[in-house]
């Protein structure tokens, strides 16, 4: 495998803390599941709300394209080196991204920007980033190495820094902060 262990060790932080969520070793329709209790649960939608229909397919979409993209032997399973091979051949060229990669980070971006204002700030990303279990003072810490100081972070801002952090080898790039970690 041609990644480095700096950007395999992101991936992996990612692979394990956001998408792994019964923590079984493998990414499935299961971790899924979990992942759209936990989002609706920290958002308060209950079964009726409608964004609680909206998490469900967005969701369900971005397992299908994770799924058809990554699972290379069929096992309705990502493994971690299915998922790093994705994301190395995104790091080629990150511009040309696959449909559910845009939909998961425009989802995130969502998911941050609770106050709808189309900008995320520190107080909204540590709420998100620490409902994974992260600390959220690291949280608020990270955000302020992503934003470089700036009290807001646009979605536009945001899919640059989620491009750096998928393929940039520079460790004090502020997209490798868009997770709420500091360090790898």
């Amino acid at each position: 495998m041609s990644i480095s262990d700096f950007r395999r060790k992101k991936l992996l932080y990612v692979f394990h803390v956001f998408f792994d969520v019964n923590q079984s070793g493998e990414i499935d329709l299961d971790d899924f599941k979990l992942a759209i209790e936990k989002v609706c649960s920290l958002r308060g939608w209950g079964s009726g709300h409608p964004k609680n229909a909206e998490t469900h397919d967005i969701m369900l979409r971005i397992w299908e394209g994770l799924r058809s993209k990554a699972d290379r032997d069929g096992d309705g399973q990502v493994s971690v080196d299915e998922w790093c091979n994705m994301w190395d051949a995104y790091a080629k060229d990150p511009d040309s991204a696959l449909d559910w990669q845009q939909r998961y980070m425009n989802f995130m971006f969502d998911l941050e920007d609770a106050s709808n204002d189309g900008a995320i700030d520190a107080k909204e990303f540590a709420l998100v980033c620490s409902s994974y279990g992260l600390d959220k003072s690291e949280c608020e810490q990270a955000f302020t190495k992503m934003s470089q100081g700036a009290e807001e972070v646009t979605r536009e801002q945001f899919a640059d820094l989620w491009k750096e952090y998928f393929s940039a080898e520079d460790k004090n790039a502020p997209g490798n902060f868009i997770f709420g970690k500091l360090s790898f």
